[in-house]
């Protein structure tokens, strides 16, 4: 039902313009790679551990392969050449051996030492892509046979004490109480990292690592609690920052379930350099589209340095050009957790009903995708129970507009970490709500042509107007401009800039290959 009056023409328009915008960008992470990249290709080939100092043994074999050839042509042929020239047979010996010195690497020129080189990288990497078509196979199982959530929107709730130890029995706990996702936070600045720490980690700061170790304990945990509980419990991580590839494909093979990926949130939060990121994000979102992971995007977190009414076209913006990005890395639309937020200060006159003709505009914008509508953040005080009671205008706004996911707000928000009480009570907060209105958005119609149909057209006309303006100017000067969330990073500047390079004739990518065919 088309409750907002939306014209199909006019939101073809939109979904076209965000094509045109990033096409160009598509083009680009296509005809270029990066280290983690690369780094994703070997250990989907089966490179794991990390040598004393804690550095992965990935990072020692990428490193050494640039150091001797370039990563122009891929690491995938040099690597498996030097295996054959050396009489090896296990890719993680060989990366021992390039961090001593001890190996040497050339990129294979003959016709019959190319095709030898890409069989065996092939068959390598494919036993790695089999893991990930296991532990997909076996969450299906587990749905079909544990059963999902009864009711929409899935309630998502974060865990974060740095201490993976200590996240499982809270995560468990939090899942007896309701939540049907959890969402383990990362450690602040992991983002930053240009490598995967190893094995379970219990010093993470406001977060905790997202380590292969981590993944398969919390997991593990879930899926004990999930046999108990008689549904299946979701876990998320995030898939963001230098090692966005790396990432994705290790929660690929622990069977997480969704994973914060967004095609910006590193390059304007966390200055990340923007080439990199959506070379990063595209290969990240095929490996996610394979393992049927869910992808929840950032833009909630424009509106946390940007006036939610004001920029409010620039989050359907950024949607638009997500879906797109997503859709032509091969995500379905099941797993498009497209992002926004209640971030509106209340003080403002009529801010209750701004929130529901944002939160309606995208429920219909992208009816099949399973959006992630976040709680309230900005303008949370301190004050507990005027925060609770924001938090339960929250959930009424996605109670009448049907969103997919929905992460439980905090009253302590901007006071410290929550306990296991306070997300007791939020949880109680939002449990309330859905029961008592969970189906209101069937009943719940606008007024044709009054206040929340016309900001709906109002914020979609705005969103059109500056797609065609990011179309004129590319949108690698759109994000140097500030355009999304007041942030200016030029596509010249930023972390991880000399991680990147373009691809040279014969650049070979099995992983790539296999997942595009």
């Amino acid at each position: 039902m088309n409750k907002l009056g939306l014209d199909p023409l006019v939101v073809q328009r939109a979904r076209a313009l965000a094509a045109r915008a990033g096409q160009p960008v598509v083009d680009l992470a296509r005809s270029h790679t990066t280290v983690s990249v690369e780094r994703a290709v070997l250990r989907l080939a089966g490179v794991s551990g990390a040598d004393s100092d804690g550095i992965p043994w990935v990072n020692r074999l990428v490193d050494a392969v640039r150091a001797e050839v370039g990563l122009g042509r891929g690491v995938a042929l040099p690597v498996f050449h030097a295996l054959a020239t050396h009489g090896l047979d296990d890719v993680t010996v060989l990366a021992q051996k390039a961090a001593a010195g001890a190996v040497s690497f050339a990129v294979p020129e003959s016709r019959a030492e190319v095709a030898a080189a890409r069989r065996a990288a092939r068959r390598a990497t494919g036993a790695g892509l089999k893991i990930i078509d296991r532990r997909r196979a076996e969450r299906e199982r587990l749905v079909k046979r544990l059963g999902d959530p009864k009711q929409r929107p899935w309630i998502y709730l974060i865990v974060a004490t740095g201490d993976i130890y200590e996240d499982i029995p809270q995560a468990q706990a939090a899942a007896r109480a309701g939540a049907d996702v959890i969402a383990v936070i990362r450690s602040t600045g992991q983002s930053l990292l240009d490598y995967v720490p190893e094995g379970a980690t219990r010093e993470g700061f406001a977060g905790t690592y997202a380590t292969q170790e981590n993944f398969r304990l919390m997991r593990a945990a879930l899926d004990e609690t999930s046999r108990e509980l008689g549904r299946y419990v979701r876990l998320t991580n995030y898939a963001s920052g230098l090692c966005m590839p790396e990432i994705a494909a290790l929660a690929g093979m622990e069977r997480l379930d969704m994973m914060l990926n967004d095609s910006m949130y590193g390059i304007l939060f966390r200055d990340i350099n923007p080439i990199r990121t959506f070379v990063d994000q595209r290969f990240s979102r095929q490996v996610h589209a394979r393992a049927g992971i869910i992808i929840n995007t950032g833009e909630d977190n424009y509106l946390t340095t940007a006036d939610a009414v004001e920029a409010a076209h620039t989050v359907t913006v950024s949607q638009l050009l997500n879906e797109f990005f997503a859709h032509e890395a091969g995500l379905a639309d099941w797993q498009l957790g497209l992002g926004h937020a209640f971030e509106i200060n209340p003080e403002l006159p009529e801010s209750f009903r701004l929130e529901l003709a944002h939160a309606l505009l995208a429920r219909e914008l992208f009816p099949d995708a399973p959006l992630k509508w976040m709680p309230p953040t900005k303008h949370m005080t301190g004050d507990v129970f005027r925060g609770n009671l924001l938090d339960g205008f929250f959930n009424l706004v996605g109670a009448l507009t049907g969103q997919g996911i929905l992460l439980v707000g905090m009253m302590t928000e901007a006071v410290v970490t929550p306990w296991l009480s306070d997300r007791d009570i939020a949880l109680q907060n939002v449990r309330y709500v859905l029961n008592g209105a969970g189906n209101l958005h069937e009943d719940f119609v606008p007024a044709p042509g009054g206040f929340i149909q016309s900001r709906a057209h109002e914020v979609l006309g705005e969103a059109i107007e500056l797609l065609e303006a990011i179309v004129d100017d590319t949108m690698l000067n759109a994000i140097a401009d500030g355009t999304f969330g007041i942030m200016k990073r030029p596509a010249d500047r930023g972390k991880g800039l000399d991680g990147v390079a373009r691809h040279e004739d014969g650049y070979f990518n099995p992983v790539t290959e296999a997942l595009e065919a």
